[in-house]
């Protein structure tokens, strides 16, 4: 290897590593919200909306019922504009480029954080912007980070979930900050510090990053990013950019010379797929879970505890301290895909179809582990909340580590940014229903969720029919292939 090879694999490593800490330590720290709820509560936000009432022997009680409406519906919004924004930053991104997408969310995210610094319980409802912000800035930094699976060639699908395992994980930084505040940091302290970091993710956005794109397959001696060379180094990405984007992001490519070169499906064409209408489906049902779940997580340990404020701290710090090992559980996915993509391949068989039969497993384990999930977070019983975290944080890392990957192999990759984006607005629509299935279970359920953890237990079922789709779809080109082939022998 010579010393341009050694010192461009250096920078590719470190270039992940950065990129790992960075969506480990910021980028989606809003799914730690049941920490910072603790944190608001003993702040006073919302306190002006508890309320005096007469409980069942006569005696005075503080029902803070509206209180929690009102934190659910916070993070209810910034869930849902993390998702639903995500279609024009795709936008943004497959038009602009990394550069200018990420300079933009970096901007989102240190508005977010200083708006939550000088936020005060008399400026409650600057948290509504502040968590909105913070989502959105959050999921650009993800978007950007999952390209540098690029640069690693067969192991591209265990690093994208890589990514999104960190993510999952960086809502422990919230944990972080209860615990600093219980050491007498200051929540504005905390956020001014979250603030200055911005200064490293643009230093790392010039340095470590491309200006457009990582192509894939990566051509021989790419570089990217300012160096000392700066316009050999801007140029080979820019030819990288301009000669492989159309053939080297060709996810149907053939197996033969001869072979006739398969024509790129179109944006339209992608959307009207069917495997985009299950894949939809099968990221709502099991999103809209998971959102109720952290969103209601505080209310539902009050229910558990009786109102103890020692239980329901350890438990939210032992909900928190779960989401860290969200970084250790995603690659599993990813290495599950990357082996099984690396068994023998049949006669004719193109490398998506490869992807796609690799992708199967994957995507029943994510159902799978959902629906357990679920049942165990529908089960009043304290104790069982210990294995409804862990279960939480594998089915989480999975199913947003999945849906990138999969999004990845079956759609060509010129449509990635819009398709990632387009998937993630839509079933943030649909995650909309957690608002009023949380206004459900406080007014007319009484408080007893049993009945809407039900309901969407249920629903989680339907997220086993996308890999059965996806599995038919593989044996019915299978079968093709081998009526082919026995035509081609016979002739």
């Amino acid at each position: 290897m010579s010393q341009s090879e050694k010192k461009l694999s250096v920078k590719r490593c470190f270039t992940f590593a950065t990129g790992l800490v960075e969506c480990l330590c910021f980028a989606g720290a809003v799914f730690g919200w049941a920490s910072l709820v603790f944190v608001l509560k003993e702040e006073g936000y919302f306190t002006s909306l508890c309320v005096n009432a007469t409980g069942v022997n006569g005696t005075q009680t503080l029902d803070c019922s509206a209180q929690d409406e009102q934190f659910s519906l916070v993070f209810t919004i910034a869930s849902f504009m993390n998702n639903f924004l995500t279609l024009p930053n795709g936008f943004l991104f497959d038009h602009f480029g990394t550069t200018v997408t990420r300079l933009f969310g970096i901007f989102l995210y240190t508005i977010g954080t200083l708006m939550v610094a000088f936020s005060t319980s008399a400026l409650a409802y600057l948290l509504f912007p502040a968590l909105s912000l913070l989502a959105v800035g959050g999921i650009l930094l993800l978007m950007t980070n999952m390209q540098v699976g690029n640069l690693f060639g067969s192991h591209r699908s265990t690093i994208i979930t890589l990514y999104n395992g960190a993510f999952d994980s960086s809502s422990s930084l919230f944990l972080v900050i209860k615990l600093l505040h219980e050491s007498a940091v200051s929540l504005r302290a905390s956020f001014l510090f979250l603030s200055a970091c911005s200064v490293i993710h643009v230093l790392r956005t010039f340095f470590l990053l491309p200006r457009k794109f990582i192509p894939y397959p990566l051509p021989d001696s790419y570089t990217y990013g300012i160096t000392c060379s700066k316009s050999s180094s801007l140029s080979t990405e820019e030819k990288a950019n301009g000669h492989v984007q159309s053939t080297a992001e060709e996810t149907e490519t053939p197996l033969t010379k001869d072979a006739p070169v398969k024509q790129e499906k179109s944006f339209r064409e992608c959307l009207l797929s069917r495997f985009f209408v299950w894949h939809l489906l099968w990221l709502s049902v099991m999103q809209l879970r998971h959102y109720l779940f952290i969103g209601t997580l505080n209310p539902m340990l009050q229910r558990l505890t009786a109102g103890e404020s020692s239980l329901v701290s350890q438990y939210t710090n032992a909900f928190a301290i779960t989401q860290l090992c969200g970084v250790l559980c995603a690659p599993w996915n990813g290495v599950i895909m990357d082996r099984y993509k690396g068994k023998p391949r049949t006669s004719g068989e193109t490398e998506q179809e490869v992807d796609l039969r690799a992708s199967v497993l994957s995507l029943f384990l994510t159902a799978l582990q959902c629906l357990l999930f679920s049942i165990c977070a529908s089960t009043p019983f304290l104790p069982l909340q210990y294995l409804t975290f862990i279960l939480q944080v594998l089915n989480r890392s999975f199913l947003y580590g999945g849906n990138a990957a999969f999004i990845s192999v079956a759609f060509p990759s010129c449509h990635f940014g819009k398709l990632y984006g387009l998937v993630m607005a839509l079933s943030a629509v649909f995650s909309l229903l957690q608002y009023p299935c949380f206004s459900l279970v406080k007014g007319s359920l009484d408080g007893d969720p049993l009945y809407v953890n039900i309901g969407l237990t249920l629903l989680s079922l339907l997220a086993f029919i996308h890999p059965l789709s996806v599995y038919l779809h593989c044996r019915r080109v299978a079968s093709q292939q081998a009526r082919n082939q026995d035509v081609t022998a016979t002739s």
